[in-house]
């Protein structure tokens, strides 16, 4: 939904995909029917090599990268204590949820300093802000809470340099919500929400896209929830 909505702002869309090379091939499809270039880019956030190569090729194929949507991050479902956790899967939680989205950043960063125009957008949470607790997701609230500080540092670092730094936290947006509008899902019910109905993808892009508005710029260092009044952390804990 992103990628649609930024598309029909006109923007060119590198689409990065892990495993899913179908879909990602059939959303440029999409994209380039609304008359922008489009592009699909293997590659796994979480390896550094992967990174490179993607930042790399997509250079390549746009000749400059303005917006950087970082919105990869593997997250485990299963509640699980910190014990239950290997060596492996906390440096991939770390890698794909932090210093993923870091490294990612500083790649970009130079381009766009020389440009003096650029768009990092972060993923996070909802209520990541505050660094409470979040049993059952010690790994994962780590690295986004990490990358919550690091949001805004980089914000006032970059902004004399016409970049914009921000975290969107979407709430709990399952499966086939995350490719629906808001009017799809508007008469749904969905009894955890205090809106009543549950958050579609749209509802996440359309933040999105204001923040990579031009006229955006004033706006940086902000954590933005999206999640319809529902706080994950509370809700799940027994």
């Amino acid at each position: 939904m992103t990628a649609l909505s930024l598309a029909e702002e006109g923007c060119n869309i590198i689409v990065n995909y892990v495993n899913s090379k179908t879909e990602a091939e059939e959303l440029v499809s999409v994209l380039q029917g609304k008359g922008v270039q489009a592009a699909a880019v293997q590659a796994d956030i979480a390896s550094t090599e992967d990174r490179a190569r993607l930042v790399e090729k997509s250079e390549a194929l746009t000749g400059n990268i303005d917006i950087l949507i970082n919105n990869a991050g593997p997250f485990v479902r299963e509640r699980r204590l910190f014990s239950d956790y290997t060596s492996a899967e906390i440096n991939s939680l770390m890698q794909g949820n932090l210093l993923g989205v870091m490294e990612l950043d500083l790649l970009m960063l130079q381009g766009m300093r020389k440009r003096g125009w650029g768009r990092l957008i972060h993923f996070g949470f909802g209520h990541a802000a505050e660094a409470r607790g979040w049993p059952h997701r010690a790994v994962y609230a780590a690295a986004k809470v990490g990358l919550v500080s690091f949001t805004k540092t980089l914000a006032v670092e970059e902004a004399p340099f016409g970049i914009t730094v921000n975290m969107i936290c979407p709430g709990d947006i399952r499966g086939l919500n995350k490719e629906k509008t808001i009017s799809e899902v508007s008469l749904l019910e969905d009894e955890e929400s205090p809106r009543g109905r549950p958050g579609a993808g749209e509802d996440v892009a359309r933040v999105i896209s204001f923040l990579c508005q031009p006229d955006s710029d004033f706006i940086t260092g902000n954590i933005v929830d999206v999640n319809g009044g529902l706080d994950p952390i509370r809700t799940h804990i027994k």
